[in-house]
C-alpha cells in the first residue's frame, strides 16, 4: 500500500493557522434577570422604573391606566414589555380588570387572554398577578399556551404564587419558552429585607448559573436598584432581558430542551399537505 506522506503535515499546517476558538466567558458569568410587575397603575414610579439601568423587564397590567402610555416607553428606551395577567387566587382577592377565572369556558378564556395582549403595546412575554388557583390546572393553563402559540415568539415565567403551579410545566410540554421566578424581591419592604433577598438573587445566580427576581414599582425597591443595579458589572454578574436568560437558560444549563423546544417549533410550523 502506497503511504500518504502529504496528509499528516497539512493537517498539522491547518490546525496551526487556524484562529483560536474564543473562550466562552459571556456563557459562564452568572445571569439575572429582574422584573418589576404591577406596571401601569400610577406614572411616576412607572417613570421611575424605565429610568433603571440595564434591561429591567416592565409586567404591565392590561387594563391599567397608564399601561399603554408607559409600555410603548419602555419599548422605547430598551425595556422587555410583558403581560401581567391577572388570574384567579386561592384567596379569592378581588381581581383587577381583564382577569381570568376557573369558571370561564375555553372560548372566554382565551378571548380575554387574547383581549389583555391586545392591550400592552410592544408585548413579548406573559407571567401571572395571583393566579394560585388558576395555575394549578392543567387545562387552563394550556389555553393560556395555546393562545400564546398563536402569538410566537412569546415567552411565560411562571410567578409560583403557589408550590402546586402546573404553569411552566405546561409551557415546556407545548413548546412555549419559559422560565420561573427564584426570588421576590420585596415580599417585605424594609431595608433589610430587600438588601437580603438582592443579595440571596446573586447568590442563586452564581450557584445555579441563572436566576429571575420579581418586585414592585415601590419606592424602597426602586430605591435599591438604582444603588446595586451599577454594581452587578463589577460583581461579575450580568443582568440580562427575560428573552436572553431564557435563551441562556436552554443553551446552557439545558441544550436537551433548547433542541425539543425547537423541534416543537419547527412542528408548529409546518403546514398541513392539501
Amino acid at each position: 500500500m502506497k503511504q500518504r506522506t502529504g496528509f499528516w503535515p497539512v493537517l498539522f499546517l491547518v490546525l496551526l493557522l487556524a484562529p483560536p476558538v474564543p473562550a466562552q466567558e459571556s456563557n459562564t458569568r452568572p445571569v439575572i434577570s429582574i422584573i418589576i410587575d404591577d406596571m401601569g397603575k400610577q406614572l411616576v414610579s412607572g417613570q421611575r422604573v424605565l429610568a433603571l439601568p440595564g434591561p429591567v423587564a416592565c409586567a404591565f397590567l392590561p387594563q391599567a391606566p397608564y399601561t399603554s402610555e408607559l409600555a410603548t416607553e419602555a419599548f422605547g428606551s430598551g425595556k422587555e414589555v410583558m403581560l401581567h395577567l391577572p388570574m384567579e387566587a386561592v384567596s379569592g382577592h378581588r381581581l383587577d380588570a381583564g382577569a381570568v377565572t376557573l369558571e370561564m369556558t375555553r372560548h372566554q378564556f382565551m378571548r380575554t387572554v387574547k383581549e389583555n395582549l391586545n392591550a400592552v403595546p410592544h408585548v413579548k412575554g406573559v407571567n401571572n398577578h395571583m393566579g394560585s388557583l388558576l395555575t394549578r390546572h392543567p387545562g387552563h393553563m394550556l389555553w393560556l399556551m395555546q393562545v400564546m402559540q398563536e402569538q410566537d415568539p412569546l415567552f411565560f415565567v411562571d410567578s409560583r404564587t403557589t408550590a402546586s403551579t402546573v404553569a411552566r410545566q405546561i409551557a415546556a410540554e407545548n413548546g412555549v419558552p419559559n422560565t420561573e421566578r427564584n426570588v421576590f424581591l420585596d415580599h417585605k419592604l424594609d431595608a433589610r429585607t430587600l438588601e437580603y433577598e438582592f443579595n440571596r438573587l446573586l447568590q442563586l445566580a452564581r450557584k445555579q448559573g441563572s436566576a429571575v427576581a420579581i418586585g414592585h414599582p415601590h419606592p424602597q425597591t426602586l430605591a435599591l436598584l438604582e444603588r446595586r443595579l451599577p454594581q452587578l458589572e463589577q460583581q461579575g454578574i450580568r443582568l440580562l432581558p427575560v428573552s436572553e436568560l431564557i435563551h441562556h437558560q436552554q443553551e446552557v444549563e439545558h441544550p436537551w430542551q433548547a433542541s425539543w423546544s425547537h423541534s416543537q417549533k419547527a412542528a408548529r410550523n409546518l403546514k398541513p399537505s392539501l
